[in-house]
């Protein structure tokens, strides 16, 4: 009869079980690591690995407590030279487990050197204790003795590294008992622990390489805030930016801008912008709103007289243009000017120089020129209502300015500056709460900016309110109904929303009622989702299924 090592001559002996378990095991935590970066997953499941395929009970990871918390805050610099030779072992505690309670886990904390935890971790040396009765040192504080098996247990801890440096041990329970040599459990242990190491380094090189790109973008957004608030334009929209950019882009040019955009949209600011960011910034900067000249007495408030020029001219007075040499001028509403004194504002960007009215000096003058308005000149020139020709002198750098409506991002920080100058200016102390600023966000604001500083003055100065509600708000809100129930006028014991949203089959609303929705509001996925009962994700799936099946672009 064969003994059970005996083999057929020729034949190697077939690899032991264990080989196999240690290949699952190898890869399952590689793939983890694959797909998860973070500690809390990838390490408690090694550990139960550890436990279900090894037989390796009670996996813990314990990390000193210079670590910090699960971001593991400055590992990824730290270097050994931190810690100075001779300094006192650091204290630690278990971060990561597997067969072992909330409580158990709790208990498991060590002073410097303590134990045979603590003195893995000073020593950086692996330690094998064959027998925890027999070893003085095992201090059994995680677990009682008498909650593990009766027979002789065994325990492994192994130094986790760096950097060069020991920042925690694995360790785990081993039944002596077993089929399986002590020396491959600690040969995988320490492949198992250099991973543990380099996964700890490689998730506190990602956490430092985010905090460092969110501190650069918490400078690159307050260097925007600032830029803008220097022109005293306030704002971080994509649209406005794009604007503010197309603005910086032209200002050392000389040649004229034309801001198109709604009425309140902030074309002075814009205007001022222009001369403020340009070389042209110590010099006049001159506004002229068109629509309050008079016809008759426009060329001589743009260009000036001379004594005697009409009754009542008593001296000669320079004209806006005069007052804006060496500077800039901005006209407003330049759509609003006479078809006679555009000829003549013509003459006067082509040349560069002006004649007071009963003058016949030509007076040299070098002015920028930057003109707005909120009509569509292009058609007003169809018409024969505004000049062709000065029109492209004026058209030579078109900017337009967003609504308010495609900037609904901005309205919060808006109608929080326009609430605290009101505030300051009147003595008031109202602020606005959550729902009140919703409610801002939510109008449509056909007057742009400047109905929205109108309404908050209003507001500052009507409410008897230190804290306006959403429900207070509507009342005053052009076009709102004041009637309408807020979530703030509520009583306490009514219910609020459901937490669960309604089931709604993929079929439930047809394309145009889709169209329509995103149509009526202004392109914006999240509130047409929310005019239909339906969540944002809903909304996209059913645009992308209606433009699959139509071959077209909702």
């Amino acid at each position: 009869m064969a003994s059970p090592t005996s083999r057929p001559a020729g034949k190697p002996f077939p690899d032991p079980p264990w080989r196999a378990q240690e290949l699952l095991l190898m890869s399952e935590v590689m793939r983890l690591v694959g797909k998860s970066l973070a500690p809390e997953v990838v390490m408690r499941e090694m550990l139960h690995l550890m436990s279900e395929l090894l037989g390796l009970n009670r996996g813990r990871i314990v990390l000193a407590d210079f670590v910090g918390d699960i971001a593991l805050e400055g590992l990824a610099e730290r270097k050994p030279a931190d810690r100075p030779a001779g300094a006192a072992a650091p204290a630690s505690a278990i971060r990561y487990a597997y067969g072992l309670t909330q409580a158990e886990m709790a208990r498991g904390r060590y002073g410097p050197g303590e134990g045979i935890t603590g003195r893995v971790l000073a020593t950086a040396q692996p330690i094998i204790v064959q027998d925890i009765d027999a070893e003085p040192q095992f201090l059994a504080r995680s677990v009682a003795r008498a909650q593990l098996p009766q027979e002789v247990v065994a325990f492994i801890a192994l130094p986790i590294e760096v950097n060069r440096e020991v920042i925690g041990v694995l360790a785990c329970h081993r039944i002596r008992s077993r089929d399986r040599q002590l020396n491959d459990d600690v040969a995988v242990l320490k492949i198992l622990a250099t991973l543990a190491g380099q996964l700890l380094q490689l998730q506190a090189l990602v956490a430092e390489k985010t905090r460092a790109l969110q501190a650069r973008n918490q400078l690159l957004t307050r260097a925007l805030e600032t830029a803008a608030a220097r022109y005293g334009i306030i704002g971080t929209s994509p649209a406005l930016l794009q604007a503010l950019g197309e603005l910086e882009r032209v200002s050392e040019a000389t040649a004229s801008v034309l801001l198109l955009g709604e009425s309140g949209t902030g074309k002075e600011l814009f205007a001022r912008a222009v001369h403020l960011s340009s070389q042209r910034r110590d010099q006049p900067f001159i506004k002229v709103n068109c629509a309050a000249i008079p016809d008759t007495l426009f060329e001589s408030e743009l260009f000036g007289y001379e004594r005697g020029a009409f009754t009542g001219a008593q001296t000669a007075r320079a004209g806006w243009f005069e007052q804006a040499d060496k500077g800039t001028i901005f006209l407003d509403e330049i759509g609003e000017m006479p078809l006679a004194m555009q000829a003549k504002l013509l003459r006067a960007l082509q040349e560069g120089t002006i004649v007071r009215l009963g003058g016949k000096r030509e007076i040299k003058v070098a002015v920028r020129v930057v003109a707005a308005t909120n009509r569509d000149l292009a058609q007003d020139v169809q018409r024969g209502g505004f000049r062709r020709d000065l029109f492209y002198r004026l058209n030579v750098i078109p900017i337009r300015l967003p609504s308010l409506r495609e900037r609904a991002q901005d309205i919060r920080a808006l109608a929080l500056h326009f609430l605290s100058r009101t505030n300051q200016a009147n003595q008031r102390n109202v602020n606005l709460s959550p729902a009140a600023l919703q409610r801002l966000e939510q109008h449509p604001w056909p007057g742009n900016i400047r109905e929205l500083g109108n309404t908050i003055e209003r507001l500052v100065l009507l409410t008897d309110s230190a804290m306006v509600s959403g429900g207070e708000m509507a009342r005053f809100l052009p076009g709102e109904d004041a009637a309408a129930p807020a979530a703030e006028a509520a009583p306490a014991h009514a219910p609020g929303p459901p937490l669960v949203r309604d089931y709604q089959a993929a079929q439930s609303h047809p394309a145009e009622q889709l169209r329509q929705a995103l149509l009526a509001h202004g392109g914006n996925q999240s509130r047409a989702a929310q005019s239909l009962g339906l969540t944002v994700r809903q909304f996209s799936y059913r645009l992308k299924k209606i433009a699959l099946h139509n071959g077209d672009n909702l």
